[in-house]
């Protein structure tokens, strides 16, 4: 089933397989359907979050934000009534900065992998983020403080304490393909594949797993606790595609990656999306982006609403 993108294929082997690359990403399908001046919509996650839960798409709550130095000193307090709450850069990319803290007592602290931590290295972390250590382009940035999300036990064998999440790729309001990103001990419990984390393509109809990899290699069991990847099928699918049908609408956005987590209390929740989402998504299902973009722009109908265009999505027949 890899035959299709051997290690050292030629690029125009990878053409013929329908693989997009980065400049064919960037020239053909994001400059001509992303307008620049809507990417802070994405890029800031307190906007995208106030956007999402406007238009009634949950997402986890906010506990609070950090905009100043001179605010640092009020974490403790911030985070006095919550065990457990994760701290990120509101401009942060590819999982860096994001510090998921377990449990606290005092001013110690544990993060996921279960590290303890001191006040003094979570107030050098947010001061980190305030400098744009981890932010887009090291602009200045707010450090958000939200609710950790309590995964499903579905998850709960095919995750190395972290949270997985789901990646939709979104096309003109149509999501055209997926996957789950699990963590792993070696991506320190987070959903991020260039550290580590294991992807998982998702059939686009049915939530079904297709194929794994972890650091562009194919897995069929998770690295640490064993389980058969290939017995993977997320639930509310359905209410996964709409999520992701609902940001084409609400960012104005015609390529986009939506990251959705699912809750074991509130179900599916929109983490966070991004204007321009990574291509590795292509190895973990198996198959190129191309083919499926050009049969949206030329045999998709326009005009429905994001539920009309999941389901159609899901009425296909391959």
């Amino acid at each position: 089933m890899w035959n299709w993108l051997p290690r050292l294929a030629k690029p125009s082997d990878l053409r013929k397989a329908g693989v997009m690359g980065m400049n064919r990403r960037n020239y053909d399908i994001i400059a001509p359907n992303n307008d620049r001046r809507l990417y802070p919509l994405v890029d800031d996650k307190v906007k995208t979050k106030t956007l999402a839960n406007k238009i009634g798409i949950s997402t986890p709550g906010l506990i609070g934000t950090i905009e100043h130095q001179y605010e640092v000193k009020n974490i403790l307090e911030i985070v006095r009534e919550r065990k457990d709450f994760v701290i990120k850069p509101a401009q942060g990319s590819g999982g860096k900065g994001v510090l998921v803290i377990l449990d606290h007592n005092g001013d110690t602290f544990t993060t996921a992998s279960g590290r303890s931590v001191s006040y003094a290295e979570i107030y050098q972390h947010i001061s980190n983020i305030l400098s744009g250590l981890y932010s887009l382009g090291g602009r200045y940035d707010v450090a958000v403080i939200e609710e950790l999300v309590h995964f499903s036990d579905i998850f709960k064998d095919y995750s190395y304490q972290g949270v997985p999440d789901v990646r939709i790729i979104v096309y003109k309001g149509y999501p055209a393909m997926a996957m789950t990103r699990l963590p792993t001990k070696a991506s320190e419990g987070r959903a991020n594949l260039h550290q580590g984390a294991v992807g998982v393509g998702l059939d686009i109809q049915t939530g079904e797993a297709l194929h794994g990899v972890q650091w562009n290699e194919p897995v069929t069991r998770q690295p640490d606790t064993g389980a058969d990847l290939m017995g993977i099928k997320v639930p509310y699918w359905r209410e996964h595609l709409i999520i992701g049908a609902k940001a084409y609408e609400m960012t104005g956005l015609g390529y986009l990656g939506a990251d959705i987590v699912l809750d074991a209390y509130r179900g599916p929740m929109m983490l966070e999306l991004n204007a321009r989402p990574g291509l590795a998504i292509q190895i973990a299902n198996g198959k190129g982006l191309r083919a499926k973009i050009r049969e949206i722009d030329k045999f998709y109908p326009q005009g429905l609403t994001p539920e009309q265009r999941v389901d159609y999505v899901l009425s296909l027949k391959y």
